[in-house]
């Protein structure tokens, strides 16, 4: 069992009850799945950019990238339906908490001028987005085998019905909120 996952069911359960009052331990709020989100927008020119950048997602996630396709063509951006435009994972269980634990504690503190991630990017239904500047904060990226400087959105979908809870369950996975 991953670490993080032993940390939700011996404290953080209890502290989350003693906090808002929870009647049953199955109200409280626990991380449901993690989203990485990578798009691509050169990848309507060049299918290089597109294997490169899903090759990086899937050495941070431990897990097979899905291509994401366009829904609707854009005539000002030049893109047709169903074009590759970027690439995702989406994480659950072990390799969620996994995830979490190694985004946390050794990536987060890796970034440039770390003051703690934005409080207010919840989306008023307990889910939370982190949009990550560049892929190099991950150790598992070597420096000198990426060929540009990506950015990647990471959505924290969570049982919780308010943001209030989803921000304390996220505290308590030791997020960096900004104070």
């Amino acid at each position: 069992m991953s670490r993080l996952k032993e940390q939700y069911q011996n404290e953080i359960i209890d502290a989350m009850i003693k906090k808002f009052g929870y009647k049953n331990i199955m109200e409280v709020p626990k991380l449901d799945k993690v989203v990485i989100n990578m798009g691509v927008g050169e990848a309507k020119d060049n299918a290089k950019v597109l294997e490169s950048a899903i090759a990086d997602m899937e050495k941070i996630a431990g897990q097979k990238a899905v291509v994401t396709r366009a829904k609707n063509s854009v005539a000002n951006f030049k893109i047709r339906e169903g074009m590759p435009i970027g690439c995702k994972v989406t994480l659950r269980g072990e390799r969620m908490y996994e995830f979490v634990d190694r985004l946390v504690n050794l990536a987060l503190p890796r970034v440039r001028d770390f003051r703690g991630v934005n409080p207010n990017a919840f989306d008023g239904r307990g889910n939370y987005a982190l949009g990550i500047k560049e892929q190099l904060i991950f150790p598992e990226i070597e420096y000198d085998k990426i060929d540009k400087v990506r950015g990647m959105d990471v959505i924290f979908v969570t049982t919780a019905k308010t943001d209030e809870e989803a921000r304390e369950l996220l505290r308590l996975f030791n997020m960096p909120f900004a104070k």
